[in-house]
């Protein structure tokens, strides 16, 4: 599928700037409108737009756009003391590029004090798995949820390789495989949301868009990080096995349209655009690292793209992205998710586009 480079790179970039610098008479009327387009927070939905925005800076060679991202990091890191959790974690993952930038010896030693919490003190399940916590004041006991390979994982990962760390880039490496042990859908290959080490179960059993989304985009982008490091060659085969079954699947229970459906199994459920990004990204990186046949990832990547492109608005806000979801009661019930701008629909979006401009400049 031929795609217009600069149509790409121009939509790039008005995605980038809505994510950066849109006021909130462009967010929308809807009730969680703030939540879900107010940057200057320290959590994982601006940490997720500001990984983006920092590898869309790096891969442009943009000056401007790397300190824009250091400007949101001096202003939103106090922040980042009054709460140590699972979410909390994603904006760290801009740090280790932040230091290679500027030189400031302060993000290395940070990102590595706070990994070092991460693997020694951060609560775990009985199975050993990163509880998944949230700055929210919510518990999510014993739950094992795939969002935790994007919002932890991957800093712990991107920390490791700073560092030269092969604790922490085997701790990376295993608890991306162990998330995917515990997730994944021996039958189908798809993952569920979440897993409930008390029950013994995965809930509402949702095999959700955005849960296989930050799985598929985060674990290429992991093990680039950590991989080598950790050396492991008979955990990452099991990884790459596993990782090679969800992407078969992923890419049989796409739509016609080039998007996915809010719940992957479930066709006619509304189809979202933030998840779709994720998958179509991840499937690009994993084909590029060799993970997976180019055959099997490029011409569903693609057609996401196309898709893609299409639900994003003139001034750059990204359509068809769902609310923040904890694992919900009932598969049901994720059909009636509101979708509405957010700075991580923006971001797995400027994800996906950076990665297509990354393939086209080295084709």
């Amino acid at each position: 599928m031929q795609m217009d480079q600069t149509d790409l790179k121009a939509a790039a970039d008005r995605v980038y700037r809505y994510l950066m610098f849109s006021s909130p008479e462009s967010w929308g009327g809807h009730e969680w409108a703030e939540w879900a387009m107010e940057r200057n927070r320290w959590d994982w939905n601006p940490g997720v737009g500001l990984i983006a925005a920092a590898d869309y800076g790096a891969f442009c060679g943009a000056k401007g756009m790397l300190e824009a991202v250091e400007v949101w990091t001096e202003h939103n890191l106090g922040g980042s003391e009054n709460i140590k959790v699972i979410n909390s974690l994603a904006p760290y993952a801009i740090f280790p590029l932040l230091f290679r930038q500027t030189g400031n010896r302060f993000y290395k030693d940070k990102a590595e004090e706070v990994a070092l919490w991460l693997i020694k003190e951060a609560p775990r399940t009985r199975n050993g798995a990163f509880e998944h916590t949230v700055t929210e004041s919510a518990s999510f006991s014993e739950q094992v949820w795939a969002d935790t390979v994007f919002m932890a994982i991957l800093f712990l990962a991107r920390t490791a390789r700073l560092t030269g760390s092969k604790v922490l880039a085997e701790e990376a490496m295993s608890q991306t495989l162990l998330h995917l042990q515990t997730l994944q859908d021996e039958e189908t290959g798809m993952l569920f949301h979440g897993w409930n080490g008390e029950t013994g179960d995965w809930m509402s059993a949702a095999r959700w868009n955005r849960a296989n989304a930050w799985i598929a985009v985060g674990v290429p982008m992991i093990a680039e990080e950590a991989g080598e490091l950790c050396g492991d060659m008979k955990l990452i085969s099991e990884l790459r096995e596993r990782y090679s079954r969800l992407a078969e699947a992923l890419v049989r229970c796409q739509n016609e349209s080039g998007l996915w459906p809010t719940v992957l199994d479930r066709p006619h459920f509304y189809e979202e655009t933030s998840g779709s990004a994720g998958i179509a990204c991840g499937l690009y990186k994993a084909a590029r690292a060799g993970w997976i046949p180019a055959e099997l990832a490029l011409t569903s990547a693609d057609r996401a793209v196309a898709a893609v492109l299409t639900q994003v608005r003139e001034d750059g806000a990204v359509l068809g992205v769902s609310g923040g979801t904890p694992v919900l009661g009932s598969v049901e019930a994720y059909d009636h998710v509101p979708t509405f701008p957010t700075l991580y629909g923006q971001g797995l979006v400027l994800l996906l586009f950076v990665e297509k401009l990354r393939m086209i400049a080295s084709a």
